[in-house]
């Protein structure tokens, strides 16, 4: 098979497409014809490196996989050749106490397709029958692609973590981007008014036609000085925050009294200042996310068929051409998922 593969750690120029063996489906696996393969912020992490990750190369990156049913492994019969299939990101052990309980991502040894095991650059993948959820009818594999990772990580981050209500104000970091496309859109879709912030005027209106009720270019305004302004200084019950350095002291500034920040990345760095007396004497509620339960999947996949969430689609490039689609996210220039097609 075709895969895009990296040989090392550094940057966009450590892709290479390599013929690799095909994958075989172990027990209780099922082999996944990659139709197509978004790329997320996890991929530029993996290929640059981080302390501590060790890596088998050549190693085949990405998450976020739609794709048909290819073969079947030892002890599967309940899913047919050619059914076309998400696949849900998350690996864990399938028997401790949190996977059993529907919190999977809780798992002690959860981890994340394509981070330590080989991902969707390529033609075929293998993944425990699990992890698959029935495509949504009306959408392309370019479309279904951009949802498990991105909107799995929103959902947990508003729905189960921050447990925004109806009613509430929520603040939207990098709308743009992936998981705050998602998130502009669950947030909607809870009854919650929604300020998101954006990298240029061209998504402004991109933005407001997703859901949000106002939009702030971070680039040419204050966000915080406008979330003031736009909450007639009350602040926001939650902050969606997954940019890091950057925006943290603000985001958390931007917060109401009891207000709650949930954040799940850290793209534009991992070290910031916090006044401590800012918490106790607001009462607000700092809270740590990653990715969302396999089960969740499917009630996104659900609200995607009955259209009340849709995939936010940039644009397809072929999978020689991953190095150009990670530059597009380094450089922010795209609005959603950018996807890869074998």
């Amino acid at each position: 098979m075709r895969a895009v593969v990296i040989r090392g750690h550094g940057g966009p120029e450590r892709l290479e497409v390599l013929e690799l063996p095909a994958p075989e489906p172990k027990p209780g696996e099922v082999r996944v014809r990659v139709k197509a393969c978004a790329i997320s912020h996890l991929d530029l992490w993996v290929r640059e490196g981080w302390p501590g990750l060790r890596l088998n190369f050549p190693h085949v990156l990405g998450a976020e996989v739609a794709g048909s049913v290819d073969a079947l492994g030892a002890g599967v019969s309940d899913i047919e050749p050619g059914a076309p299939v998400l696949v849900a990101p998350g690996l864990s052990c399938g028997a401790c106490q949190d996977c059993l309980s529907g919190r999977d991502n809780h798992c002690r040894q959860y981890h994340l397709l394509g981070e330590r095991v080989c991902g969707g650059y390529a033609e075929l993948v293998c993944v425990p029958r699990q992890n698959l959820v029935p495509m949504p009818a009306q959408l392309t594999f370019e479309q279904a692609a951009c949802l498990p990772l991105v909107f799995q990580t929103a959902w947990e981050m508003l729905v189960r973590r921050a447990a925004l209500q109806a009613g509430e104000t929520v603040l939207v970091h990098a709308a743009g981007g992936g998981v705050g496309s998602a998130a502009v859109q669950i947030a909607r879709l809870l009854g919650a008014r929604v300020l998101a912030t954006v990298g240029s005027d061209a998504k402004v209106d991109k933005a407001l036609a997703l859901g949000a009720d106002e939009v702030i270019n971070y680039e040419k305004q204050d966000f915080l000085a406008e979330v003031w302004r736009l909450t007639g200084r009350r602040g926001v019950d939650v902050v969606f925050e997954h940019t890091g350095a950057r925006t943290f002291e603000r985001s958390v500034a931007s917060l109401a009294v009891g207000g709650r920040l949930v954040t799940c990345g850290a793209t534009s760095g991992a070290e910031t200042q916090l006044d401590i007396r800012m918490l106790f004497w607001r009462r607000i509620s700092l809270l740590g996310s990653t990715t969302g339960s396999k089960g969740d999947l499917f009630d996104i996949a659900r609200l995607v068929g009955e259209g009340k969430l849709r995939p936010v689609l940039d644009r397809a490039l072929p999978l020689e051409e991953a190095a150009r689609g990670h530059g597009l996210l380094v450089d922010r220039a795209q609005f959603g998922k950018v996807v890869l097609v074998p």
